[in-house]
């Protein structure tokens, strides 16, 4: 299954923090935030597909000419290609993959081809001492957002909810990622003509986690679900009727993880429509009946979702949302400086 921009973006950063865990941390005990480097033109990006394969070759040239408009060098994983089910290799494979680019000191980011499916099968075999001792730009989405929570949950490191290299970056998507990844340039996502709808009003910050609903909520109960205290929580979900995205609301809600946020942001729900309207909720009632008793700022209509133009989302970063203006800006550093 694979999980498929509102923006203006205007990165400085702090020192990296080694674990003394090899595999892991404690998720009840927060990590101090650990930041990658800023990358630039001539760099080397290394491209792995940590869930599923692409399901055509086409998404290969994609990526390669997504990363030369922004002038960087790929190095692809070794496993890309492989396949094993609907998986992108084996576990040992994917994992491989995953772990080389982050140990490869020639590798200065990783962008994940795809998303899909399989990521939550490796969370208990990483390497998170590695990771963390060696911090790098990390982006992707979709599945991906399991990739991401466990990182964070066990480093502190920031990672990025955002188009995977298999997407059609459009000249926003790569204005954003120049901006963001060379630059540095602390952002502040704002809707300019956009269909943002106010849940409730008002201003909150906290700690961005979030991604994808169902593989969020796959992971509930785990050591790498995220602790939600004083948190922004952001969601989007591609291909779910609604009633399950109520069933998945409703876990949220008994794990306790909405009791504990500050703020929500809800983008894109793509192809979520139900097969039998008179006999169903909406997306935006099902929003309502959980986000609204809680008298949290809230909206929904982000761009954040399975689409072409989407945001990049620092995942751990401090981040403060306007619900009435529907805007999202990052208020502390997500880059190492020195």
């Amino acid at each position: 299954m694979d999980k498929r921009t509102f923006i203006r973006v205007m990165g400085l950063g702090m020192v990296a923090l080694p674990l003394s865990a090899t595999k892991l941390g404690n998720a009840a005990r927060p990590h101090p935030s650990v930041f990658p480097s800023l990358i630039g033109e001539g760099d080397t990006v290394g491209v792995i597909t940590p869930s599923s394969p692409l399901v055509d070759d086409e998404g290969y040239a994609i990526a390669d000419k997504n990363f030369s408009t922004l002038g960087l060098r790929v190095k692809w994983g070794a496993n890309v290609g492989k396949r094993y089910g609907y998986l992108a290799g084996t576990d040992a494979e994917r994992l491989a993959d995953l772990e080389s680019m982050f140990a490869d000191p020639d590798v200065k980011a990783i962008v994940c081809l795809r998303g899909g499916s399989g990521a939550a099968r490796l969370l208990d075999k990483l390497d998170y001492q590695l990771i963390a001792q060696n911090p790098k730009i990390f982006l992707g989405y979709s599945d991906i957002t399991a990739f991401h929570q466990a990182i964070h949950t066990q480093t502190g490191l920031i990672t990025f909810h955002g188009a995977v290299a298999n997407s059609h970056w459009t000249p926003m998507v790569i204005n954003q990622f120049r901006q963001l990844f060379f630059e540095g340039t602390l952002p502040t996502y704002t809707a300019v003509g956009m269909p943002v709808k106010t849940i409730t009003g008002g201003t909150a910050e906290g700690k961005l986690l979030g991604g994808n609903l169902t593989v969020l909520t796959g992971i509930a109960g785990s050591d790498y679900f995220p602790d939600f205290e004083n948190s922004i929580l952001f969601l989007e979900e591609i291909g779910e009727e609604p009633y399950r995205i109520d069933r998945m609301f409703s876990q949220l809600a008994l794990s306790g993880a909405l009791k504990k946020i500050k703020g929500f942001v809800f983008g894109k729900c793509s192809d979520c429509d139900s097969k039998n309207p008179a006999n169903s909720l909406t997306v935006e009632q099902i929003l309502y009946d959980y986000i609204s008793p809680l008298g949290i700022p809230a909206f929904q209509g982000a761009l954040i979702g399975h689409i072409d133009e989407q945001l990049i989302l620092p995942v751990g970063a401090k981040v403060r949302i306007d619900a009435t203006q529907g805007s999202i800006h990052v208020v502390e550093p997500i880059f190492k400086t020195g």
